[in-house]
């Protein structure tokens, strides 16, 4: 293992100009709209074209896979000597959700910087962390290319395991079109001993402490569409089987949390989080670790802050979300038949059919006769080992450049691709270092209105991050 800090060796100068062209390269990925759905198509094939360039001008030869039109992944290779064991997998993906413009107080895909941010859709979710991956690649070249070598082909000086970088389309949608397809039709260009992917390692301030939450797992996905069957007839004779009346129903018998379950990533991240805050706001957190629902939700009232709530209120329960419903073709037409969308997060352990029971079990025998549950998509939980070479690394090297943070295993509520990962058998971290202000709240920023990332942040991040590969990959 390379000692820690390694990036205190390349000096100021070094840093302070890959500082700045992480900016350039981030501001300029957030002026492409590769937006998902792809309206019109070929946003992300443009970004992926962009990338594939940046990649080339850094001395590499990326390749460029379009298996749908207009929808682009990137995937580049830097060598090492292979003395250490398969590659590191530098994970990102190019596309992002829909943004409104009138919401916002920036054009979403002008790039701006103002007030010591750069704004943009994908500034958080996750072009940050593509242009990170990006300028590590990009100084790693440079070296390999200073010693003579070609970063392309040849191994890099002291590099003891190939680096992938791959970018890739669809994710917000599944990533059929992107790391699916590529798992799916070249396997080998992904294999690797473990992925550095998004969604970990930002810090939380937690009383006067920081905590660093870094993703070894992540929630499962079932999305489901309940067909409710009623009764057709004349507005002006409202009857109880009205298929609104009775989708309302549904949404208002699922929208209750359920009992809470503790996993045991989230169990050792509630106790890590109480042994280092102590005091009563310890006592509180050692709470959200409790078996028992009643404790549980006392301790998440007693949070307050919404921002933590929300999300730990998410972290210890499998949740269910009534998010789109349809109903009704006229105002005084009683509607047959309606339809309610529902998006389900699973904790680990619970499997689909588990799921069904529960939905079926809250709408009750009547309710539940008046529908049919229609499975539309899903993933499995995954979940990375704690004890692991690369967890230690990534644990160690956020010591390294905050000493007074605490890094800790933790979950997260929402899909990436790291599921697809998984069918590799790649296990993946949630990896993408910030030190940010404590009121902020990073996590609200995931697809939400004037997305943005601090530029200190970045600068804080982006030698975490190289110090985090060259330790695992020297």
């Amino acid at each position: 293992m390379s000692p820690l800090p390694a990036a205190d060796g390349l000096g100021d100068p070094v840093w302070s100009r890959a500082h700045e062209r992480l900016v350039e390269d981030l501001r300029a990925a957030l002026r492409i709209p590769s937006v998902n759905p792809p309206d019109p198509p070929g946003g992300e094939l443009a970004v992926a074209n962009w990338l594939a360039g940046a990649l080339t001008d850094a001395g590499l030869r990326p390749k460029v896979y379009e298996p749908v039109t207009g929808r682009g992944s990137v995937i580049a290779r830097l060598r090492g000597d292979g003395s250490r064991g398969e590659p590191l997998l530098l994970l990102s993906h190019l596309d992002v959700v829909p943004a409104p413009p009138a919401a916002w107080t920036h054009d979403p895909f002008a790039g701006d910087i103002e007030d010591g941010y750069v704004w943009g859709r994908g500034a958080v979710d996750m072009k940050d962390l593509l242009a990170m991956e990006l300028a590590v690649v990009r100084l790693l070249a440079e070296q390999a290319r200073a010693a003579g070598r070609d970063p392309a082909s040849e191994a890099i000086p002291g590099l003891t395991r190939d680096i992938i970088l791959a970018s890739t389309a669809d994710e917000e949608a599944g990533g059929l079109a992107g790391i699916g397809w590529l798992i799916d039709n070249v396997p080998e260009e992904l294999r690797a001993s473990g992925a550095i992917n998004e969604s970990g390692a930002v810090s939380l301030t937690v009383g006067d402490q920081r905590l660093y939450p870094i993703g070894v797992a992540e929630k499962g996905y079932l999305v489901y569409r309940i067909h409710v069957r009623g009764t057709w007839g004349h507005g002006s004779m409202p009857r109880s089987d009205n298929a609104a009346v009775l989708a309302a129903r549904v949404v208002t018998a699922l929208a209750e949390p359920g009992p809470t379950r503790l996993t045991p990533v989230m169990r050792a991240f509630f106790e890590g989080a109480a042994a280092t805050v102590g005091g009563d706001l310890g006592r509180v957190l050692r709470a959200l670790a409790s078996d028992s629902t009643r404790k549980s939700e006392a301790a998440l009232s007693a949070l307050c802050d919404e921002r933590y709530t929300r999300v730990a209120r998410a972290l210890v329960r499998d949740t269910i979300s009534p998010d789109v419903i349809h109903a009704g073709i006229k105002y005084n037409v009683i509607p047959g038949e309606a339809t309610v969308d529902i998006d389900c997060r699973q904790l680990a352990g619970t499997t689909e059919a588990a799921m069904r029971a529960e939905i079926i079990n809250r709408l009750g025998p009547e309710l539940a006769a008046a529908c049919t549950i229609e499975l539309v998509i899903g993933a499995e939980p995954v979940e990375a080992p704690v004890d692991s070479e690369l967890y230690r690394i990534l644990a160690a090297t956020i010591r390294a450049h905050d000493p007074a943070g605490t890094p800790l295993p933790f979950t997260v509520p929402f899909a990436t691709d790291a599921k697809h990962l998984a069918r590799l058998g790649v296990p993946s971290y949630g990896f993408s270092p910030l030190r940010i202000d404590p009121d902020e709240s990073y996590l609200g920023r995931f697809h939400g209105v004037d997305e943005r990332v601090s530029l200190e942040a970045l600068r804080w991040g982006l030698p975490v991050l190289y110090d985090a590969v060259v330790a695992y990959c020297g």
